[in-house]
């Protein structure tokens, strides 16, 4: 496969956050009687915000927001467990190394992205999107077109590395190469994208000159 970018997804593709999503959220839950299990199958790879509303629908949009901003402020305070997955920070030295431009694209928000991207020890990025910059979040394509655009490449020439359904398929959505990394078993639309690996440190990065990247997996 070959591209000019890479838009990375940031929590269960670069960094491990579960133990901290999971533990915010079931606390979360308890308060509102609802499954942990229920909630947990429904969150991973959306924006809180979009979450809140389909466990809260029918309530008061102020009583939402007031339960994102607690939830942000604690996902963004408690970054005990976040680290790197593996392959993520030797990818990421690589892809700067060569001047290859990269981005992460995240559901999450910009308080809580950056928690756990300076937890992890990635190197900052020159492009972050995050929640709070799109209309619609992931599965929607929006936040990877962004991506694409802060980056000046087109959807087409980058590669999206996810491993949550809704954000491979929001790369798809968007026109781009897609990465599936430990996507669930079941993630639908799995036989679409170019890789399906395990782990980062699968992927051989080789830069050509003109501006492309070989991405072949071993």
């Amino acid at each position: 496969m070959e591209c000019q970018g890479f838009l990375f997804d940031l929590d269960g593709t670069l960094v491990d956050s579960l133990p901290v999503v999971e533990r915010a959220w079931c606390r979360w839950a308890d308060r509102f009687g609802i499954n942990h299990e229920e909630v947990l199958s429904f969150i991973h790879g959306k924006q809180a915000i979009t979450s809140l509303r389909h466990f809260m629908a029918g309530r008061d949009e102020a009583d939402i927001q007031r339960e994102f901003y607690a939830l942000e402020k604690i996902e963004a305070e408690d970054t005990d467990g976040v680290i790197a997955l593996p392959g993520a920070l030797a990818l990421l030295e690589q892809l700067n190394a060569a001047g290859v431009p990269w981005a992460i694209v995240t559901s999450g928000s910009l308080p809580v992205a950056s928690a756990r991207i300076r937890a992890a020890g990635l190197p900052e990025p020159k492009v972050l999107v995050t929640a709070e910059q799109v209309a619609k979040g992931k599965p929607q394509p929006d936040a990877y077109l962004l991506g694409a655009q802060r980056l000046a490449l087109q959807p087409e020439a980058c590669a999206v590395v996810e491993d949550a359904p809704a954000g491979i398929e929001a790369g798809l959505a968007a026109g781009c190469r897609v990465i599936a990394v430990n996507a669930p078993q079941g993630t639908p639309r799995l036989d679409e994208v170019d890789f399906a690996i395990a782990r980062l440190d699968a992927l051989r990065i080789l830069p050509e000159p003109g501006g492309l990247t070989q991405v072949e997996t071993h």
